[in-house]
Formats: structure tokens, C-alpha cells, sequence
């Protein structure tokens, strides 16, 4: 997640500029970040704030779409003012920001539950920021993205559905090309993929804790797109909600039944069988501009399992995972994505879709359900 994707598409002419609030006490952040922000087409900065008792009072006047919401502050800090920002304007979609501690990302973790949809590392001082060209690009790539799924979202009953049983065409809003439906695998699991991004922590927490009963047979794997602290933090919280053993994934490590191995931050994580399965961590180039990346698990994860994979694509921006549910599907396994009503953003379930890859789009429950049949044998 932390560092910057494929570019994002210009707006269309006489859609509405995504409305920002910048919510920091440096003021050369505010600055600098508005100037970003103003250099964009179809963005615009509505509000400025050193505090979240500022912003909390004008959240409503001034209407944004999106607020960047700083953690660390004088007199109200981020996570004091998020429920109050979210109780004054609920529709707002806020983005933490903060630097890379442990400490922070723990209070990340804590905002995404009380309803931020996202999260971005900050480097720790302002001529950092200043120069750093991922970081801005991060930014805008984020705010785009949130912004164009409040404002663009369609209407519950225009949403494309394509569920178990239905092998018709479906008719995907926004322009998304319709699809058709794969069948799913004959051939029970013998593990779980799962690649998510933005929105994907709070999903994987309910999902996973819904499948726990029906993973005692089978390993999952979880590439989330964060950087290196929050990956540790997210293993912890998975193996509260679960009950199962969860891990960063080390590299040379057996794969082992039960057990949930979360790609630490920083690198890919793919699975080789010299003999028997097995975890392959490495720094290579990033993909999709993403380390780690969904689609070298994937990719990996067919060749070693063929027919005997489930890959589960979650909310996300971007493209990332498509062409390797793709490769899934190809070599026989399943392909299921959460459907776009549920998602924070439709990006890369919705890319998935696209391709041609998927057996299903389902809901966090919907997909739980299935594939705990498909691990126990059964049809979805």
C-alpha cells in the first residue's frame, strides 16, 4: 500500500471535483500536500486544519468528500476526532496518516474499526515528504480512489451480481465490460489465496473468522497491501478473530494446514514445492508497484496447486491480482471476488471480474460460506 500504483484515469469531463480536508499540525504538511492536491485535475482542497477540534467543527460546512486525517496532533488528535468527524458528515471517507511506528499503525488498526477506510505511512520529516515522490503520488492515487467511490457509486439495484448458479452475462455498471461466469473447481482445496488492499483489513478480520471452523484442513495465505509493522499487527489481529495460528510468513517454511501466513510488508511472498509446498519470501521488484503483491502469489499458488486452489480476491484499488486469479482459473481452480456493493472499493475484485476469472461474486459472508463448502467438498 505504501507505494504508488498504476496511474489513475483523468475524470471526465463535468464530473465533480472530489472536495479534500487536510487535517495536520504542520503547517509546511498542509501546504505542501494542498499544493499537491491543487496541481490535480478533478481534486480540489476545501478545508485546512492544525487539529481534529477544527475540523470536527467545519466538517459539515465545508462538505468534503474525503479528509486526510493526521494521527498524532495537539488538542484533538486523529482517532479522537474520527467518530466525531464520521457522527457530523457520515458519508466522509477518511484516510489516516501517520508515520511508520508501531505505535501508530496500532492506532491505524483501531481507526479502520471505528470506520476509516484507509491508511497511509508519512516519512518521518517534513523534507522527506517534501522529496519523496511516492509519497505524494500515494496521496493522490488514494484520494482519487476514495473519492470516486462515494461519489460514484451506483445505486443497490444497479450493482453487477454474478453468483454460484448463474451463468448468465452480468450486467456491470460504470462502464466495467460484462463477463462471464467460470465454473467452479471438482477438486476440493488444498489451500486459500487471498489478496486484498484497500478496505481488505476489516474484511479479512470478519471473513476469515466466519471460515475458521472449515480451515483445519487447509493453509491460507494473505497478501494485504501495508507496509512492513503493519503486516506483524495484522497477523495478531487475524489470529484473534480466527483462533487460528497466524503468522508473517517466513521464507523456506512448510506450508502447514490451520495455519494463516500473512505476507510480511516489504515483500512478495509466493509458495514453490521442491518437495512439498512450500513459502518463498523475497525483495523482488514490485509489482503493480506493490511489495508485496497479489498476483506472484497467485501466479505461483496455480502452478503449485493447479485445480486444488481458491483464490479470493477482496476490495482494493487497482488491477493487482487479475492476472493472477486468471492464472488460478486457467489451471482449473476457483476464483471467487467480493461483490462491488460491499467493497470499499471495486478496483480489484472488479478487475478479476473483468478478466474472466471468477466462479462468483459474493459478500464477506456469502464467500465465506462457499468456500467452506468448497473445503469440505461440497457445491457451492
Amino acid at each position: 500500500m505504501h507505494a504508488p500504483a498504476q496511474a489513475e484515469a483523468a475524470p471526465s469531463l463535468g464530473e465533480k471535483p472530489i472536495r479534500v480536508m487536510i487535517v495536520d499540525d504542520s503547517a509546511v504538511v498542509r501546504g505542501l500536500v494542498s499544493r499537491w492536491i491543487g496541481e490535480e485535475s478533478g481534486l480540489e482542497v476545501v478545508a485546512r486544519h492544525a487539529n481534529g477540534k477544527l475540523a470536527v467543527a467545519d466538517v459539515a460546512q465545508s462538505a468534503p468528500d474525503v479528509v486526510l486525517l493526521d494521527i498524532e496532533m495537539p488538542v484533538m488528535d486523529g482517532l479522537e476526532a474520527l467518530p466525531l468527524l464520521l457522527q457530523a458528515r457520515p458519508d466522509v471517507r477518511v484516510l489516516m496518516v501517520s508515520t511508520l511506528t508501531k505505535r501508530n499503525a496500532e492506532i491505524s488498526f483501531k481507526a479502520l474499526a471505528l470506520g476509516a477506510l484507509d491508511y497511509l505511512p508519512k516519512p518521518d520529516s517534513n523534507r522527506e515528504i517534501t522529496i519523496s515522490l511516492d509519497f505524494r503520488s500515494e496521496v493522490i492515487r488514494k484520494i482519487r480512489a476514495l473519492g470516486r467511490a462515494r461519489t460514484q457509486r451506483p445505486a443497490p439495484h444497479q450493482e453487477a451480481r454474478l453468483v454460484a448458479g448463474n451463468p448468465a452475462l452480468a450486467e456491470v455498471p460504470k462502464g466495467v465490460l460484462a463477463f462471464k461466469q467460470r465454473p467452479f473447481s471438482l477438486v476440493p482445496p488444498r489451500v486459500i489465496a487471498i489478496g486484498s488492499s484497500t478496505g481488505g483489513p476489516q474484511v479479512l478480520a470478519t471473513l476469515l473468522g466466519a471460515l475458521s471452523p472449515a480451515l483445519s484442513r487447509v493453509p491460507v495465505l494473505v497478501v494485504q497491501h501495508m507496509p512492513p509493522v503493519f503486516t506483524a499487527i495484522l497477523a495478531e489481529r487475524l489470529a484473534k478473530a480466527t483462533g487460528r495460528e497466524t503468522k508473517e510468513g517466513i521464507d523456506g517454511e512448510p506450508l502447514k494446514p490451520a495455519t494463516i501466513y500473512v505476507a510480511p510488508g516489504g515483500h512478495h511472498m509466493t509458495v514453490v514445492r521442491p518437495q512439498a509446498p512450500t513459502l518463498r519470501i523475497g525483495r523482488e521488484p514490485p509489482v503493480h508497484f506493490c511489495r508485496p503483491a497479489v498476483d506472484p502469489l497467485f501466479a505461483s499458488v496455480a502452478v503449485t496447486f493447479g485445480p486444488a486452489a481458491l483464490g479470493i480476491v477482496l476490495t482494493g484499488m487497482g488491477y493487482d491480482g487479475a492476472a493472477g486469479a486468471r492464472a488460478i482459473a486457467d489451471a482449473g481452480g476457483s476464483v471467487i471476488a467480493q461483490d462491488e456493493v460491499s467493497s470499499v472499493v471495486w478496483g480489484m475484485p472488479g478487475a478479476a471480474a473483468a478478466v474472466g476469472a471468477c466462479a462468483a461474486l459474493l459478500p464477506p459472508a456469502g464467500i465465506a460460506e462457499a468456500a467452506s463448502k468448497l473445503v469440505r467438498g461440497e457445491r457451492p
